[in-house]
């Protein structure tokens, strides 16, 4: 089953369970889903594939993390708790995430790979880690541990 089916069934589930924050999220996904169809169907594509919808989804998530911190730094903790609850949902659709071990696991393999020894090599370690992670991990937290890595 496509995302995008995915998201209709989501839709008429949060409808019949009056889920405002749910509905609202899974709309706004189908609607970028929808634009983004229509861009491509100028250059002749119909349909998104699984790896355009994950970017989608990927984008929309870190967007939602980057407004839970901004709102929480300017002490709006019920707009931070709202893109929270909106998070948590496009969550629901995305791989599952790594944990910060299994990261660092990555890196250091990464480094390894690599034959990376400053921080001079930090590209070329994130370029490899970008690519094999991609959807699985945070980029920043990527960053952070390579940067801890390459400088000790």
């Amino acid at each position: 089953m496509s995302l995008k089916d995915r998201i209709g069934d989501e839709i008429k589930a949060a409808m019949k369970a009056k889920d405002k924050v749910r509905l609202n999220t899974v709309r706004s996904v189908k609607k970028v889903i929808l634009e983004k169809e229509s861009e491509l169907r100028a250059e002749g594509i119909e349909e998104l594939t699984e790896e355009q919808e994950m970017k989608i989804l990927t984008k929309l998530a870190k967007q939602r993390r980057d407004s839970v911190e901004q709102f929480t730094k300017a002490n709006r903790e019920d707009l931070a708790e709202k893109e929270s609850q909106e998070l948590t949902i496009l969550e629901e659709f995305l791989p599952a995430q790594m944990t910060e071990d299994e990261i660092a696991a990555a890196v250091e393999g990464a480094i390894a790979k690599t034959g990376a020894s400053s921080p001079k090599d930090m590209g070329k370690v994130m370029g490899l880690l970008m690519k094999d992670l991609k959807g699985k991990a945070d980029g920043k937290v990527i960053q952070t541990l390579v940067k801890e890595k390459l400088n000790s």
